[in-house]
This record gives structure tokens, C-alpha cells and sequence, in this order.
């Protein structure tokens, strides 16, 4: 089964130096879906625990399977436009509206 569009979750507005949590969930997907976080229209890279992402100075952690984007502490540079896109190799991966989050 194809998924729906997920419901994201993102908040408008947060303070630097906070831990803040994003989330989408879409749940007629079947299997089920795989998430991918894009802020300002470009993908976020998964930090895979090797020297790559500390030297991308990533302060996330994307949770592809729960579709979490975690930021143990927001910085001004994490503001923007945020959306993911569910996808489970059948049908057209879906994406929810952009919403803006302003550290």
C-alpha cells in the first residue's frame, strides 16, 4: 500500500540552545514507510557515527524509521523551512507542507 501524506510536526518557534523534536508519521503505508527530512528544499543527511558528520558540523539526529529529526541543541543556523517526504517503494513517496521554524 502506497503511503498517505504524513503528518508533520514542526514548531514555529524555538529557543537556541534547546532540545527540539520534530516528527512525521504517516500510517497507511504497508510495508511501512521510511522517512527523509528536507529543510529548505535539500535532504538531510543521516549522521552515520563516522567522522563525516562531526566535520558537516550536523547537530541533528535523523531517525529515518520513526521519522524523527532530533536537535539536541538548536542554533540559529537550524532555522527554516522544514517538511519530510514518507516513502515505502510503492507508489509515490509523499511529502507534508513546508512549515517554517524560527530559533
Amino acid at each position: 500500500v502506497a503511503p498517505t501524506t504524513p503528518v508533520c510536526e514542526v514548531p514555529s518557534s524555538a529557543m537556541t540552545g534547546t532540545v527540539v523534536e520534530l516528527s512525521c508519521k504517516e500510517t497507511e503505508g504497508s510495508p511501512p514507510s521510511e522517512y527523509q527530512w528536507y529543510k529548505n528544499g535539500v535532504p538531510l543527511l543521516e549522521k552515520t557515527g563516522t567522522g563525516s558528520a562531526r566535520a558537516a558540523n550536523i547537530t541533528y539526529t535523523m531517525n529515518r524509521k520513526s521519522g524523527t529529526l532530533l536537535f539536541n541543541t538548536v542554533t540559529k543556523n537550524d532555522t527554516g523551512e522544514y517538511y519530510c517526504e514518507a516513502s515505502n517503494g510503492i507508489g509515490l513517496s509523499q511529502k507534508c507542507s513546508a512549515k517554517r521554524m524560527q530559533v
